[in-house]
């Protein structure tokens, strides 16, 4: 079984599981295009060592670039930025690695530590 994204002017619409065989010959009263997204593939990586498919698994309301080949999630802050080779948003500023617990100060574009 694999994965399959139904893309409507590039916007991910729905998420299906089904066999390739099935997706050849549905038909389907719902307009778009059927691309294969791959459950074990995030950030241009797959988790269990196989061959990464489309940079990110794809989810409902995320962009399938086709110029990328790569499915890309909403933007969750405007001043995130794209990385190019993982087709995900990352802050400005990069979390601090260290024991504290962090939360994304929009207004400020800092970390704030969350009191735990």
């Amino acid at each position: 079984m694999a994965h399959f994204a139904r893309v409507l002017n590039g916007i991910v619409e729905e998420v299906i599981v089904a066999e390739q065989d099935f997706i050849d010959n549905l038909v389907y009263d719902k307009p778009g295009k059927w691309i294969q997204t791959s459950y074990n593939t995030k950030g241009g990586v797959h988790t269990e060592g196989g061959t990464p498919l489309r940079k990110n698994f794809a989810g409902k309301g995320w962009t399938y670039d086709k110029t990328r080949d790569a499915f890309i999630p909403p933007k969750e802050y405007e001043s995130y930025v794209l990385n190019e080779d993982t087709c995900l948003w990352e802050p400005p500023v990069a979390r601090p690695d260290d024991e504290n617990r962090y939360a994304w100060n929009e207004p400020n574009k800092r970390w704030d530590v969350i009191d735990m």
